[in-house]
This record gives structure tokens, C-alpha cells and sequence, in this order.
């Protein structure tokens, strides 16, 4: 199933109101250790401004704590406090631990992709051919790899920009344009990288300069990136830029706030990757249009390939860039992209020869492959898919915070994950039973999700839950009615648009979730809209129940939490 999901916990954030996105400040102190503030303690705030919303002041603290401690024992204990405050909320509803299927001619061989949803085709082949022909999306949102926040946006990215780091065929770490993996002080406040020569597409020295000029585009408000945040582990100078030093063209000394378990892998991730000065200004020159300079084919980078045409909602065509450090290695001169979100239509093409590698079928044909067609596979992944509540939305009007938490909880109890799983994913996806997903590190040495790590018993949500779910319901000031078949009527009735973008994947289970409240009663109108309106939609706010899903951009559950 298709899942463009990298910037959905952001708009969760814009919207649901996980307010420590973004540069939003906390406001309250931090709770006291070993405790975590009721939805009954944020109630009284919220009440007496009129507000259903949860208030998020305390969580917005413990994420900055979080950022800024340096007993990395005490960091895992606060990260699952924070994950216990923001599934206190029910905002977010998770159904499934992501896995990813593809499929892949028989003769295309060295493909790989990463836990974090990203493909590298650059070393792939494919006999005495040199062309590769892939679907991955529909037409991409941005390529400017400040602004992309989606899984195939993030794959383009990676094959065309090259970041100080990135991942081999194994998902170990590696220098890309660093020489060498980084010198870190004996408190782990600074960050000594060195990097090799090299030179952007059109032949210009890509040196320091480049990425400091980058990375503080990114955090420049005038950009609007998504990710600004991920840089507010780094320092700021007096002038609010980063605290990094380049004593000379190819050496960056980067200072951060404190200890960072995961700023190597930040540094691999696209919106750290470099992009061309020149170019961005030619055509920006009032930061009016930041991603105006990667809106057509022939923009300067500096990956493995460059984008040589772009016939737009249709196809696109990257060619090899002879100025990449490590060209003598790519062995793949040519990738053809096709443009389009129609499984269907995808499907039809691999079968015809048209398409040599896909990463979504219509979910009617999953049963006839998933081990019995050696051409159809599975990677492992690191994120979850999950549904978000804007909590601002009017069906909370009226209800105090505790209220309408044990409405969103009632109706994340209903959902029938193993249902989910087994008749629409098929791919051996585990029911989520938390936020942060299975098999993510904790930062110190280990894994955060323990046997005890579990909100609700994912393997029997569904039917068999409804007496809890009406019981949180009346709570929630509704009155229940027993049909005598198994079902409840719910007054005053509760009428919800659940967002959705297109495929046949998301769709089924929108249809899923559906059906399983209808049983308490419970009205669900799905809305189902291309990519992109359906992405600006979403951040927007303009909805009630979204699609969401969180594909970890590092293996730290930070990730997930702010």
C-alpha cells in the first residue's frame, strides 16, 4: 500500500496541536518525576478558555528537557512519560507497525532501501541494460530538500542530493561528501566534520560554506520548511544562526545545545542535505518562493543523478551526474519515472513490461503474491500508521478535555486491527498498539518497546470492545443505545468526514474503520483526495479524522514525539 507518509506527524502537529513542533516554546514547567499530568488536570486549563483541546504546555517542556539532558537513562524514562501524556490524549490512534512491499523484475538486482522508507537505485542493475523504469508516487510535492516531507519526495532526494552521510545496502551509516565519520568532543556538545572535495553538477566546489548556507536556509522562517525543527538540537549564534564554524572550506565544527544519540543520522536525512546558493537566490530573490529553483528539470545538485526532464502529473527522467564524488560507482545511467497514484494502473504497467520496479499493488492482488511471486517483496520499516483527530474540530464543542479524550479513546477502541492487517495489509504489518513503533532504539543501548509498552490490546480491539467503548462514551455526556443486535445508537448522533488520499489500500481501511463504528453508532463519511490537496488539506487543519502515518526520519523515538 502506498504510503507518501514522511510529513504526517507534522501535520499532526499543526493541526491535533502537538505544540512542541515547530519553534513553539513551552510555556508551564515540567512535571514533577514520575508523574504525568491527567487529561482531568489539563481539563481546568482548557475549560476556562473555552477549549476541548488538550494543553499542551507540560508536554512541550519534557520535550525540551528531553532534547537538552545528557543522562541518556533518564532521557529513555521521560521519552515513555511523553509518549504516556500523548497517548493520554487520544489524538492520535494507531492501527499498524509499517512494513513495505515492492515488486521488482526478476533481472533488476542491487535495489536497496533503508528502515526509513528511503530507495537507492543508483548502484541497481539490470542486464546490459542501463535503464531503469520506476513508479514510486504521483507527482511529488517538492524537490527542494528543504521543503520535501514526504517518503518519495525523500527518495528522490537521495538519489539526486548527496548529505555529509547516508546509509549502505546494509543500513549502516557511511560517509557521503564527509571524509570520515565525525570527531565528537568528550561531552558530545561539538561535532568536528571533515569533507572530501567534490563539486555540485554544473562543476562548481561544493565546500562548508554550502551546507552552513543550507542548513540555516532551513530554519529561516521566510523558508517554512517542515523540519526546521530537527535543527533546534544545534546551537544558535547571537544573530539566532547556527553555531557552526568553518575554519577552513572543507572542515564544519558544529556545536549543539548537548548531547545528541542521533545527530549522525540526522545528518543523513535530506533536510540536511546541501543545495546550490547560486540557484536558490537566482530565482528567489525576495524569499517569496523558496522552492521555486527545483520546480522544473535542469536545477543544479550534487547526488548521483540530475533531472533531465519533468513532464509534469506524468513522468520524469534523472541522468547520471558525472560530477558526483562517487559516479565511477553508480551503475545505473538512466532513471525513468512514471507519476501516477493509480494502483491499478501501476500494477498494469509492471505486468507489461512498462515498469521494472513498484512499490504498491491494488491490495486485491496482495493474497495472489505475497510469497508466491519471487518477484514481490517486503522490507522492513520503522514508523506507524495511525489516525489523527484535529482536536480542535467542533464535534469536541462542549465537551471539557477528559471528555473529549474518552471519545477519541472509545473510538480508537473499536477499530479492528487484526482485521486491518490481515484482510487489507496482508504483508505481516503488526497492529500498533502504541505510537512509537516495535524495534526502534532508545537512545541508550536499547529498545524502547518493552512487553509492558502497550496503551490497549491491539489483538482484540473491534467488536469485542464495544461495552468499553459506550461505557466512555456516556462518559463523554453521550447516551447510548442497545439495538439488540450487537450495535448502539448514540445521541446526539456523531457525524465525522475522515480524510483520506487516494489507493486502494487506504481506502479499504477507511471503509474498515467505518463499519467498525457504525456500531456504536457512529457516522463516517470518507473523503478521499489527491496528494497533494490532500497533504496542504491536512496541515491546514480542514478536517476531523485524518490518515496519518509517522515513517521514522531516525531511529530515536524523539522522532515520533515532537
Amino acid at each position: 500500500m502506498k504510503r507518501k507518509l514522511l510529513s504526517v506527524l507534522l501535520a499532526a502537529c499543526m493541526t491535533v496541536g502537538l505544540a512542541a513542533c515547530g519553534n513553539k516554546a513551552a510555556q508551564t514547567p515540567a512535571p514533577e518525576a514520575g508523574t504525568t499530568p491527567s487529561t482531568a488536570e489539563g481539563a481546568e486549563t482548557a475549560t476556562a478558555t473555552g477549549s476541548s483541546a488538550p494543553e499542551w504546555g507540560a508536554y512541550d517542556q519534557l520535550i525540551s528537557d528531553i532534547r537538552s539532558t545528557a543522562d541518556f537513562a533518564a532521557r529513555v524514562d521521560m521519552m515513555h512519560q511523553a509518549e504516556d501524556m500523548l497517548m493520554d490524549t487520544w489524538s492520535v490512534i494507531p492501527i499498524y507497525y509499517y512494513n513495505d512491499l515492492y515488486m521488482q523484475k526478476a533481472d533488476v538486482k542491487n535495489i536497496y532501501g533503508t528502515v526509513f522508507g528511503m530507495k537507492y537505485f543508483m548502484y541497481s542493475t539490470k542486464g546490459d541494460s542501463k535503464t531503469l523504469k520506476i513508479n514510486l508516487a504521483s507527482e511529488p510535492d517538492y524537490l527542494d530538500p528543504a521543503l520535501n516531507s514526504s517518503v518519495d519526495g525523500g527518495t528522490l532526494a537521495v538519489n539526486t542530493f548527496a548529505g555529509l552521510y547516508t546509509y549502505d545496502n546494509k543500513g549502516k551509516l557511511i560517509p557521503d561528501i564527509a571524509m570520515g565519520m565525525p570527531e565528537v568532543s568528550e561531552d558530545g556538545s561539538t561535532y568536528k566534520v571533515t569533507l572530501r572535495e567534490s563539486k555540485w553538477s554544473n562543476g562548481d566546489p561544493l565546500t562548508a560554506q554550502d551546507f552552513v548556507y543550507s542548513w540555516n536556509r532551513v530554519i529561516n522562517p521566510e523558508t517554512a520548511a517542515d523540519y526546521a525543527y530537527l535543527f533546534d538540537v544545534i546551537a544558535r549564534n547571537d544573530d539566532g544562526t547556527l553555531a557552526i564554524e568553518t575554519p577552513d572550506d572543507y572542515t564544519m565544527v558544529i556545536k549543539l545545545i548537548g548531547p545528541c544519540p542521533y545527530f549522525n543520522d540526522l545528518m543523513a536525512f535530506a533536510t540536511f542535505y546541501p543545495v546550490h546558493h547560486a540557484s536558490v537566490e537566482a530565482v528567489n530573490p525576495d524569499g517569496s518562493d523558496p522552492g521555486k529553483w527545483a520546480q522544473e528539470a535542469g536545477f543544479i545538485s550534487n547526488g548521483a543523478y540530475t533531472l533531465k526532464s519533468w513532464n509534469h502529473e506524468e513522468s520524469m527522467v534523472y541522468v547520471k551526474n558525472p560530477n558526483y564524488h562517487n559516479a565511477a560507482n553508480v551503475t545505473m545511467d538512466e532513471l525513468q519515472f512514471m507519476l501516477s497514484a493509480d494502483d491499478t494502473a501501476i500494477y498494469a504497467a509492471y505486468n507489461s513490461g512498462d515498469l521494472d520496479y513498484i512499490d504498491t499493488v491494488p491490495t486485491d492482488e496482495v493474497a495472489s503474491l505475497n510469497g508466491k511471486n519471487p518477484e514481490f517483496g517486503i522490507l522492513d520499516n520503522l514508523g506507524t500508521y495511525y489516525i489523527g483527530f484535529n482536536v480542535n474540530d467542533p464535534i469536541f464543542a462542549g465537551k471539557t478535555v477528559e471528555q473529549a479524550a474518552k471519545m477519541r479513546k472509545a473510538m480508537c477502541l473499536l477499530i479492528d486491527r487484526e482485521f486491518i492487517v490481515e484482510n487489507i495489509g496482508q504483508c505481516g504489518q503488526i497492529p500498533a498498539d502504541s505510537f512509537v513503533p516495535a524495534g526502534m532504539a532508545d537512545g541508550n543501548g536499547g529498545i524502547f518497546k518493552q512487553a509492558d509498552t502497550s496503551y490497549y490490546d491491539a489483538t482484540a480491539t473491534g467488536a469485542g470492545m464495544i461495552a468499553e467503548a459506550v461505557k466512555l462514551l456516556e462518559e463523554a455526556g453521550y447516551t447510548m443505545t442497545d439495538n439488540g443486535d450487537g450495535s448502539y445508537s448514540i445521541d446526539p448522533g456523531i457525524n465525522i468526514i475522515y480524510l483520506t488520499n487516494n489507493g486502494t489500500g487506504h481506502m479499504k481501511i477507511a471503509e474498515a474503520i467505518q463499519q467498525d463504528l457504525a456500531i456504536a453508532g457512529i457516522n463516517i463519511e470518507i473523503k478521499s483526495e489527491e496528494w497533494n490537496v490532500f497533504l496542504e488539506n491536512r496541515k491546514a487543519g480542514n478536517f476531523t479524522l485524518a490518515r496519518e502515518g509517522w515513517l521514522a526520519d531516525y531511529n530515536d523515538p524523539i522522532n515520533m514525539l515532537v
